[in-house]
């Protein structure tokens, strides 16, 4: 299902690119002249792809069709899709998280209030107790009492373990004794969310450096993975909260949300290309099963999704 509102959302892309590229029955023997080549980053700007990523993609398509080895509309759309592809790709298994060797496994998410980040520590819970894990939920934004509530009922419908500290308490204390709850009861991961604002606020910043100090002190080599929660629909917003991020952190992969709503799913190439960091997950709704390793290839076709 999630699927098929992908597709539908992302139709007019692939309209609007082959309405430059065949403007005439000869346009690409011809080959894309400026103002083509103009248009069509409009188009992908207008999309969310951003300048470097815009920029690369109508470079490899004018160099293709000068080599004259596009000299169709499916050719046009075959090197579009495997180009998008290769530069979505980043991980051999996105879906497939990290395990500690020894005690228990740690994941660290990270990301600004309102993009989702709550809801999806919830997700990547139930999604890794479905794949045989026994899975812990720290409720360490003890900065926004509604986040800790939030993801107690979140954890009582999944029948999750959740360890929750007070509003305004420490969050680098919860983080802790979240790790000592699991190792307790036999657990082998806990899915740490944290606090939303560190975008803006340096002392906030700080406060996740002493968090990752405590879990790394706490358990060796932890954080195994820090998932940077990043809103879809934000466009080139996402991408300098996802570098300002990575000055407190050193994030191993992104999860992109909201793309079940008008998110362009340009900015998921965007994020990939100028983060530098593999996509691991997409929010596709609000099901708790809405939660889809990235498959670039299947996002790539999605994207360039041909009109109904």
């Amino acid at each position: 299902m999630a699927e098929a509102r992908l597709g539908d959302r992302k139709q007019s892309l692939w309209t609007r690119i082959k309405r430059i590229a065949l403007t005439d029955v000869g346009a690409l023997m011809r080959g894309l002249n400026a103002d083509d080549l103009e248009k069509m980053e409009r188009v992908l700007i207008e999309a969310d792809f951003g300048v470097a990523a815009t920029v690369e993609l109508t470079q490899a398509l004018e160099d293709e069709v000068r080599r004259g080895k596009l000299k169709t509309e499916a050719d046009l759309k075959e090197a579009l899709e495997s180009r998008l592809s290769a530069m979505l790709n980043g991980s051999e298994n996105p879906g497939a998280l990290a395990r500690a060797t020894m005690g228990p496994t740690i994941i660290l998410l990270v990301g600004v209030n309102g993009t989702g980040k709550t809801t999806s520590a919830a997700k990547l819970g139930w999604r890794l107790q479905r794949e045989g894990r026994k899975v812990l939920l720290a409720a360490a934004d003890t900065y926004r009492a509604g986040a800790i509530a939030q993801l107690q009922v979140w954890a009582d419908r999944l029948g999750l373990p959740c360890v929750a500290g007070a509003a305004g308490g420490d969050p680098a204390a919860v983080a802790f004794d979240a790790i000592d709850a699991a190792q307790s009861r036999g657990l082998d991961t806990v899915v740490v969310d944290t606090a939303g604002r560190l975008h803006s606020q340096e002392g906030l910043r700080d406060e996740l450096r002493k968090v990752v100090r405590v879990i790394g002190r706490r358990v060796p080599g932890a954080p195994h993975e820090t998932l940077l929660v990043l809103d879809g629909t934000v466009g080139q917003n996402a991408v300098q909260q996802g570098r300002l991020f990575a000055q407190a952190v050193s994030p191993t992969g992104i999860i992109v949300t909201k793309l079940d709503g008008s998110a362009r799913g340009g900015a998921v190439t965007a994020l990939r290309r100028e983060l530098n960091l593999p996509i691991r997950f997409l929010g596709m709704g609000e099901s708790v099963d809405d939660l889809e390793a990235f498959d670039p290839r299947r996002f790539a076709a999605h994207l360039l999704a041909e009109p109904a």
